[in-house]
């Protein structure tokens, strides 16, 4: 069973025609509990120049199990001499959380894998706690996707620019700052293209308060 605080966090992702966007609040709960203890905990992490992961679960089995798979990563290119492709990180994640499911060493986390490969694209794959990955256009995981689906289903289209899904991710936490009960008031944004990772500005009051206005935060 995944526990109340596992849907605490909200980590999203949409696929555009020659990139990744992905973002995640930065909120560090208390585990069965309403209150936060932190305001500024990266969920999302680089796992090559071209892939990164978010990841949102219980506190010390996402900090456990996103540096068990970095780790592990790491070794694969000391080991090979070369990073492991988007779909094979997105495999050994998956197989070793549906692993973890038969032992007494269960991890409830739930990640977002993306990147950019040469020869096949930008990839988003959702993996849930359970072990099944899935690539998908747009989606994402934890309390404010209920509020993100209809306004990803409204608005995506197959070729979109960076501008563009930067945008739609904006309207998704205005609605959920705006409806859900949880405090999630800023959100980490990158994007993973050709050219690597790069950090965009993160969506939080400030920003969205400068966008009311009409003066935008530069992207």
């Amino acid at each position: 069973m995944i526990k109340q605080s596992f849907q605490m966090e909200t980590i999203l992702g949409i696929k555009g025609a020659d990139f990744v966007l992905l973002a995640a609040d930065t909120m560090k709960a208390k585990a069965l509990s309403p209150m936060w203890l932190d305001d500024d905990k990266s969920k999302v992490h680089r796992l090559t120049d071209h892939s990164m992961m978010s990841a949102v679960g219980d506190g010390g089995d996402c900090l456990q199990f996103t540096d068990f798979v970095l780790r592990n990563l790491d070794l694969y290119k000391v080991t090979n001499g070369y990073d492991l492709t988007i779909q094979g990180a997105v495999h050994f994640i998956r197989s070793n959380l549906s692993a973890y499911l038969r032992s007494n060493a269960s991890y409830k986390v739930a990640l977002l894998v993306a990147g950019f490969d040469p020869s096949s694209g930008p990839e988003l794959h959702l993996i849930d706690p359970y072990g099944s990955s899935v690539p998908i256009r747009f989606g994402g995981y934890g309390s404010g996707i209920n509020f993100c689906t209809p306004i990803f289903e409204e608005f995506y289209r197959p070729q979109l620019d960076k501008r563009t899904a930067y945008n739609i991710i904006q309207k998704c936490v205005v609605e959920i700052q705006k409806r859900l009960v949880i405090n999630l008031r800023n959100f980490d944004v990158y994007i993973i293209s050709r050219d690597g990772i790069t950090k965009m500005d993160p969506i939080n009051q400030v920003s969205l308060k400068a966008q009311q206005r009409g003066n935008p935060p530069r992207v």
